[in-house]
């Protein structure tokens, strides 16, 4: 079945409080199906809140980037398979993704590695100790999560299309830092529209404050929908 611009758009619920998640969640209502809960939530009573959206037959990407011993890494799948989540980040490193993806084995959790933060540039990266540039990382990181039987890559959409001739066509490619034309890139180094993105690769767009810092995140999520949906369609 084709995936449509609802399937593939996830909204980032970035805030402080369950109580403004509802509400952005009463707000878009059936036109958005898929949605983030990162650290921010999660420490406000986000897990619970996770498990409730998923019950009500919401898609949920829990954002959580783990990253442990293997066995810790395991058990924490084990769980989290059980929350019935959608997709879960942990940090593209490989004994950590195989831990995982065994946990998650027989299980419809699509396990996503995180290769390089959209937040970093490469000066970011050398001062982490990595001795590669950032879209070498990527790269190094994407074919190592294929090698892992991972079910997909979470990057920058400037990385996309070097990623997607690595993973293949049936991997998700998850992309934060997207940012309809002429809107604030924040605190992301990497951006790219929603358009632009789709045609580089990406399978599943994240949205967060575009969609819930607008005056109207109806209106603002319908706007970006319209777009995934031209570029789809072409």
């Amino acid at each position: 079945m084709t995936e449509t611009a609802r399937d593939r758009l996830i909204v980032g619920l970035d805030l402080p409080t369950i109580a403004k998640a509802e509400k952005i969640v009463t707000t878009l209502g059936d036109d958005v199906v898929f949605y983030k809960i990162g650290y921010q939530l999660v420490f406000a009573g986000g897990l619970e809140f996770a498990r409730d959206l998923a019950a009500s037959g919401k898609k949920v990407f829990l954002d959580m980037k783990l990253l442990d011993i293997d066995n810790t890494v395991a058990k924490g799948v084990e769980n989290i398979v059980k929350m019935g989540m959608s997709m879960l980040t942990l940090h593209a490193y490989p004994k950590a993704m195989k831990a995982a993806v065994e946990a998650a084995r027989g299980s419809d959790l699509c396990l996503l590695g995180v290769t390089v933060l959209t937040s970093m540039d490469e000066q970011d990266v050398i001062d982490a100790g990595y001795e590669y540039d950032p879209h070498t990382l990527v790269l190094r990181r994407a074919e190592q999560a294929r090698a892992a039987g991972m079910g997909g890559i979470v990057c920058s959409a400037e990385e996309s299309s070097a990623v997607r001739k690595i993973i293949g066509p049936d991997m998700a490619l998850v992309t934060p830092g997207i940012r309809p034309a002429g809107s604030d890139k924040g605190d992301q180094k990497r951006v790219m529209t929603p358009a632009d993105a789709l045609k580089a690769g990406s399978s599943h767009l994240v949205v967060a404050r575009p969609i819930v810092a607008a005056a109207d995140p109806l209106v603002a999520a319908r706007g970006i929908l319209d777009e995934m949906t031209g570029a789809l369609s072409r």
